[in-house]
């Protein structure tokens, strides 16, 4: 068991690119959770590309699933007492209650969890990298 909790925490993953140091917010969400992971409907490559460049380590990720199947397939494979859905919209909020999940919005999380959202980091001055794919060998 990675976390103390009995909690599996998705991302949805336009709402870790919010946050201003994601992979710190996974070290963080892993003392208090069973699983986390990331869930979206970008090309796998994607996210491969972004969990990497922030040394994030997920549990699970959506692949090539959509993000309703993404849920369901989590939710079915990592049996904890509560699965919470992080994300940025009104539709992640109904996606997620759609599939039973609890819905956080990523500003809510970050405030609750002390998070620092991107815009709040004065010394941030990362410039937007287009998602290209590098996990060719």
């Amino acid at each position: 068991m990675n976390g103390s909790g009995e909690m599996t925490l998705a991302f949805e993953l336009s709402a870790l690119k919010t946050l201003s140091s994601p992979g710190t917010v996974f070290e963080d969400a892993r003392r208090w959770t069973q699983y986390v992971g990331v869930i979206s409907d970008q090309p796998t490559y994607v996210v491969t590309n972004f969990t990497r460049k922030n040394r994030i380590r997920q549990d699970f990720f959506s692949g090539p699933k959509g993000k309703a199947e993404s849920l369901d397939s989590v939710k079915a494979q990592f049996d904890t007492d509560r699965h919470v859905f992080v994300g940025t919209t009104d539709e992640d909020r109904e996606l997620a209650e759609a599939h039973d999940w609890e819905f956080l919005h990523v500003e809510d999380a970050a405030e609750a969890a002390e998070w620092a959202l991107a815009s709040e980091d004065a010394d941030d001055e990362r410039t937007v990298e287009e998602d290209v794919r590098d996990d060719w060998p």
